[in-house]
């Protein structure tokens, strides 16, 4: 897929119907031939809409007018490749631990919680949100930020938060929301339009800047087992991931599969289908919308979700 296809199918599939501001300005790069030979002096990981309006979002880019923009980030081009090339697409949604928490309250305690793909660890605190599930409230009425999300059919809600002992983030560059900087970032990366995802942003950074979590940066393969190995002995380790695989090829992905299935405890995947291909078993209902994201337990379909948390159905 060229660089204007990738745009274009970004306008298309990923942003329509979630963010007119990044459907129009997709639309727009597609079609600028002199910002696209800028994009493709770039390693391919470094192309992508949203690490490029994320950027342009963090350096006060016009990303409300694509003309502008296109002009803006072709004459501010050094400033912006550098950016580019030292930072990477790492939203980080707290609001998936929505779709996470009926599989993780089902599995014994307590538990020892390893994110791969942390990013800045905000769904390392499944035990510290409140959740809305259509008018049914799970976690404590003083827990902050509460975090909605949608049923699309009858799905196990846990009748209380999951007991956790141990929590620890993996991640190539580990952001840390104590930081001015950082903050600023993941800010960055929220969608224009989506001003509660950035008000629940902030409210999630209040919680970890109470209690840091353990971020380790390294490999998803490589440094996976030694990170696994601080975990309490008497802790259920669950190790889960949520958009991260589309960011390793295809042999990372099954390498990842292989170790984290060695590894004791439980393998918890939230990703696109298509990353899971060959991973996980093939999933007994057709996913709602296309943008759904596949939620899969030690290698079992278990539901279909939103790909920011907004969602739930649930597989039989």
């Amino acid at each position: 897929m060229s660089t204007a296809q990738g745009y274009q199918r970004f306008a298309d599939v990923e942003a329509r119907g979630s963010s007119p501001t990044y459907v129009e300005l997709a639309r727009h790069v597609a079609g600028a031939p002199a910002l696209l030979d800028l994009l493709d002096t770039l390693p391919p990981g470094k192309r992508q809409p949203n690490l490029l309006f994320g950027v342009g979002r963090l350096l006060d880019g016009p990303v409300h007018d694509p003309a502008a923009f296109t002009a803006w980030a072709a004459a501010r081009w050094p400033e912006v490749s550098a950016e580019m090339l030292s930072r990477g697409t790492q939203t980080n949604e707290a609001a998936r631990c929505a779709t996470l928490l009926p599989l993780m309250a089902g599995i014994p305690g307590p538990l020892a919680l390893l994110e791969v793909g942390a990013s800045a660890g905000l769904c390392l605190y499944p035990d510290r949100y409140r959740y809305d599930y259509d008018g049914t409230i799970v976690g404590g009425t003083g827990a902050q930020p509460t975090l909605a999300c949608s049923l699309e059919n009858d799905v196990p809600l846990p009748a209380r938060l999951p007991e956790v002992v141990w929590r620890a983030g993996l991640d190539l560059n580990p952001l840390d929301v104590t930081t001015d900087d950082d903050l600023r970032w993941l800010e960055a990366l929220v969608w224009p339009e989506h001003e509660e995802r950035r008000r629940r942003l902030r409210a999630a950074a209040e919680v970890l800047r109470a209690q840091p979590p353990l971020l380790v940066r390294g490999d998803l393969v490589d440094d996976l087992p030694a990170l696994a190995a601080r975990a309490p002995a008497d802790a259920t380790l669950v190790v889960f991931h949520s958009a991260v695989l589309a960011y390793a090829d295809p042999q990372q992905r099954c390498r990842f599969a292989e170790v984290v299935s060695a590894l004791p405890g439980h393998w918890l995947a939230n990703e696109a289908p298509a990353v899971l291909e060959g991973l996980v078993g093939v999933p007994a209902a057709a996913a709602p919308r296309p943008d759904s994201f596949l939620l899969a337990l030690d290698g079992v379909p278990k539901a279909w979700t939103g790909p920011h948390g907004q969602s739930l159905f649930w597989l039989d």
